[in-house]
């Protein structure tokens, strides 16, 4: 195969690697693209070109992770990843392991992890490199990669279990979630809440979000229901998707722009976490983005008006 060819063939397993790494759609193609550029320009072929380029994306977006940790540390609000609407790489035998690892409450233990961990960890319980390879990717030897592992596993396991509701049944909940969220209706969407239910949003203080987290079933509830309706009056729709592997919804104004992506994290046969990307530099990917604050205004200027 040519060079082309070659790198064509694998570009799914290094987006894939990059993004869990890294949580951004548009850092983990940069990342692939540099990785090309690397490749193109060496003067000899390495033996193993799967190797050769997985140790060249992951020192890349360790590099970008390491800077980007400053950024992040001074983010305003909770930082959420930027949503992926479908995993480009697949692999029957590790299939539980790369649905789970790109949900975004993985993504959100990830973040917890130091750049070394979480690296290591995506490359030896993710995508089951051997240790060798996961040594010379980061640059440290096997016993030192099988302590980051030891003490990643542990951090990963202790904040969350794994996905335990087969696809059709998170499915099948999600939408009476979003059959009730359209009606209004407080008792429906409280029963398929979990009692400690929590609602966060990432605007990143680019867009209009929640002062703080909402928790608890009846205050969860109480509150989409006093919102959406209000929404679907300004014209906002959503349409169901699957995000970061579990079930969610893209949100738009009546333009069709972006206004928000929502992901419902379901354990238990009930959901656990409502996650809201509403900061613009996370959806172009997604589609053309909306104002966020136009939006807001005109919902607020809607609740003022006398009925």
């Amino acid at each position: 195969m040519s060079k082309v060819e070659e790198f064509e063939e694998l570009r799914p397993l290094l987006f894939s690697i990059a993004y869990r790494i890294l949580g951004s759609v548009s850092e983990a193609e940069d990342a692939v693209q540099e990785t090309w550029l690397r490749y193109d320009g060496t003067t000899t072929r390495p033996t193993s070109p799967k190797a050769y380029l997985s140790t060249t994306v992951t020192r890349i977006a360790l590099d970008v992770l390491r800077s980007a940790r400053v950024r992040r540390e001074q983010y305003v609000g909770p930082w959420f990843p930027e949503p992926l609407l479908s995993d480009p790489y697949e692999d029957p035998a590790r299939a539980m392991e790369l649905a789970d690892s790109v949900s975004m409450a993985a993504l959100v233990l990830l973040e917890r992890l130091s750049p070394l961990e979480r690296a290591v960890f995506v490359l030896r319980e993710v995508f089951g490199f051997e240790f060798d390879e996961v040594a010379a990717a980061v640059g440290r030897s096997e016993a030192a990669c099988r302590q980051l592992v030891v003490r990643a596993r542990r951090h990963m396991r202790d904040g969350r279990p794994r996905f335990e509701a087969p696809r059709e049944e998170r499915e099948e909940l999600a939408s009476r979630f979003f059959d009730a969220l359209r009606e209004g209706d407080v008792a429906s969407l409280q029963d398929l809440l979990a009692a400690d239910v929590s609602m966060a949003g990432d605007g990143g203080g680019k867009a209009p979000q929640l002062a703080r987290t909402v928790v608890g079933a009846e205050n969860v509830a109480r509150l989409l229901a006093s919102v959406f309706p209000w929404m679907a009056r300004i014209d906002v729709t959503f349409e169901l998707h699957e995000i970061n592997g579990e079930p969610g919804a893209i949100f738009r104004e009546r333009e069709g722009g972006v206004l928000t992506v929502m992901v419902l994290d379901v354990l238990g046969g009930r959901i656990r976490a409502i996650r809201s990307v509403i900061n613009p530099d996370k959806l172009a990917h997604v589609g053309p983005v909306a104002d966020a604050w136009a939006v807001d205004r005109e919902l607020r200027r809607l609740r003022r008006q006398p009925h």
